[in-house]
């Protein structure tokens, strides 16, 4: 188990790693994907209540409809039989009035009503027994119509004076084309002769008008209306009544008879909503049928509706989403650049102040650091420097006391030997030597004043060595007014002395050569002394000094060096070679500088 556990959490933090190192982290990200997320759940939650909504208004719309439209075939149909109804009244009157119905002028009235009315398609005049007493149009009676055993004829002697509807059938009661026809009739008792006589009217009307009304009527693509009479539940009318004939297709007559308002059934494995309706005065029953599924239909077009709604309602939320994302990083991702700017040690960079409120504090906040952290940088600048200075003239104070100490030790040995121009001529070299050491405190002096200094230290020490050497200076003329680093050629001439030429029986050498090599400007020293091995002259920068002699510890060559590098900076500062027995040469290589540059630099 805690295996499993450990896999776990190992499994969730490498995920979590994995999420804060991809773009999903991020905050345009989040925002997108968040606002997207939030609009779609919210969209798809009002869309499950429209879908419901407009589902049940949509069924309901469609059980109206069906209900209009059966009440609306209910209302003609009753309609119609009132009418006719009216008119069997008319004949009635007409045709019975004072008891006779011979006569031209009721033949003439009922001619008249038969050719205005194309539905009524004839009128009898029966007895009670059957017999024929008149008939327009004009026909013979068939003697194989047994009228008498016929429902119509039934029903009028059963309920005397109540006028009754009989069941479409076919009239075979008359000799010609054979017509539906729905047979209404009443038992009236006349007085004629005196005596009351009890006859059958009888007028048909045809069925087509009443068909027509019903087969008219359309409940969706393939929804009808039905009629059933409510006393057998016989079909009075179907569209497809030929197939009911057949038992090819049936009905749910019974709930049908007892149902008062809409119902639902299954014929045929399809759901279908019924709706029944009473037809007054005739005894009939009007079926509505409506299927279910095409009432899906509209479910499902509300479906699609919704669905390509919420379709484009994602695309705009995520096109405004991405518009708002990038709106409100944008300020972030250049604060971002800013940053990584600052970290590559650009300090000059500063943020705009504009965007929200919260962006505009941070970018106030980030410059206000900017500017801090650049002063810090120019204040350790400046205390580096400082430091530098303070160093250099540490360095350049270690050269004096060595070198006045040695020229006052010569000093004292020419006093004592009485050689006073020669001490004359020291003091005044030692004193122009220390004019130009001291040089108002400067660090840098030019070329000239350099070599002039070198000049009357190698007089100095040619005098103190009782001219055991010789000296030469050369420099080109454009770089006598270069500038330089104060007091560099005299410990290098000084080790010369006493490393080189001082333990050395023949006549020492020392050049001097000032010139300029490319962009660098070069002092070179050049002597014939014994020279040094080649672990001596690695050791000369490095701080390990191997010397010969106690004359010197090597500490002014490695001063020299030091101050060139800390002034100029490492690409520059001494070069040596030297062969014994042969001598040495040392470069003092440094940038070419004139006084111009340095106030440039200075402004």
């Amino acid at each position: 188990m805690s295996v499993f556990t450990g896999w776990i959490s190992g499994l969730a933090g490498w995920c979590k790693n994995r999420l804060r190192s991809s773009k999903v982290s991020s905050i345009r990200f989040i925002i997108t994907w968040s606002f997207s997320v939030f609009i779609v759940l919210v969209l798809t939650i009002m869309a499950m209540l429209l879908h419901d909504k407009f589902s049940q208004a949509a069924e309901r719309s469609a059980e109206l409809t069906t209900r209009q439209i059966v009440d609306q075939v209910s209302y003609s149909l009753e309609d119609y039989v009132r009418s006719m109804s009216h008119l069997y009244r008319a004949i009635e009157e007409h045709m019975l009035r004072d008891g006779t119905w011979e006569g031209d002028q009721v033949d003439k009235q009922l001619d008249t009503l038969l050719s205005s009315r194309e539905d009524i398609i004839s009128i009898t005049l029966l007895d009670a027994q059957g017999h024929l007493l008149k008939n327009r149009p004009s026909a013979r009676l068939k003697p194989s119509a047994h009228v008498t055993q016929q429902g119509w004829f039934q029903s009028a002697l059963r309920v005397p004076d109540h006028l009754s509807f009989s069941l479409p059938h076919i009239q075979n009661m008359y000799d010609g084309p054979y017509k539906w026809v729905v047979s209404m009739s009443k038992g009236i008792t006349v007085r004629q002769d005196g005596q009351d006589r009890q006859v059958i009217l009888l007028v048909d009307i045809n069925f087509k008008q009443m068909d027509e009304l019903s087969r008219r009527v359309s409940l969706g693509q393939r929804g009808y209306v039905y009629i059933i009479d409510e006393s057998a539940g016989n079909i009075v009318y179907h569209p497809q009544q030929q197939l009911m004939y057949m038992g090819l297709k049936r009905e749910n007559i019974e709930q049908a008879l007892v149902a008062t308002g809409s119902y639902e059934d299954e014929s045929e494995g399809q759901k279908r909503l019924n709706t029944v309706k009473s037809v007054a005065n005739i005894g009939w029953k009007i079926v509505g049928v409506a299927y279910l599924d095409e009432m899906l239909t509209t479910r499902q077009e509300v479906n699609g509706y919704l669905i390509r709604v919420l379709i484009v309602v994602l695309v705009l939320a995520i096109i405004v989403s991405l518009i708002l994302s990038s709106s409100l990083t944008r300020p972030i991702r250049r604060m971002e650049r800013k940053m990584k700017a600052v970290e590559r040690g650009d300090f000059s960079v500063e943020l705009p102040i504009e965007g929200p409120l919260e962006v505009e504090r941070l970018s106030r906040r980030f410059n206000l650091m900017v500017n801090k952290i650049r002063a810090l940088m120019n204040e350790i600048i400046h205390e580096q420097e400082q430091k530098r200075r303070y160093e250099l003239e540490a360095l350049q104070a270690q050269i004096n006391p060595h070198f006045l100490y040695n020229t006052l030790n010569s000093v004292v040995r020419m006093v004592g030997m009485s050689r006073n121009e020669e001490v004359v001529t020291m003091i005044t070299s030692l004193s122009r030597l220390f004019r130009i050491s001291l040089s108002q405190g400067k660090t840098i002096i030019t070329v000239r004043e350099e070599l002039e200094h070198a000049h009357h230290y190698l007089t100095i020490q040619q005098m103190r060595f009782k001219h055991k050497f010789r000296f030469n200076m050369e420099a080109d003329e454009e770089t006598l007014d270069c500038l330089t680093l104060k007091l560099v050629l005299q410990p290098l001439i000084e080790n010369a002395i006493v490393h080189g030429i001082e333990y050395d029986m023949d006549e020492g050498q020392i050049e001097i050569r000032v010139y300029q090599e490319e962009a660098n400007l070069v002092l070179r020293i050049m002597d014939n002394g014994v020279g040094m091995t080649e672990e001596q002259v690695a050791s000369l920068l490095n701080g390990n000094v191997i010397v010969k002699s106690g004359a010197g510890s090597g500490v002014a060559v490695r001063n020299v060096h030091d101050r060139i590098q800390l002034y100029y900076g490492d690409a520059y500062g001494l070069e040596f070679a030297s062969e014994l027995e042969e001598g040495t040469t040392v470069w003092i290589r440094i940038p070419i500088q004139y006084k111009r540059d340095l106030r440039e630099g200075e402004h």
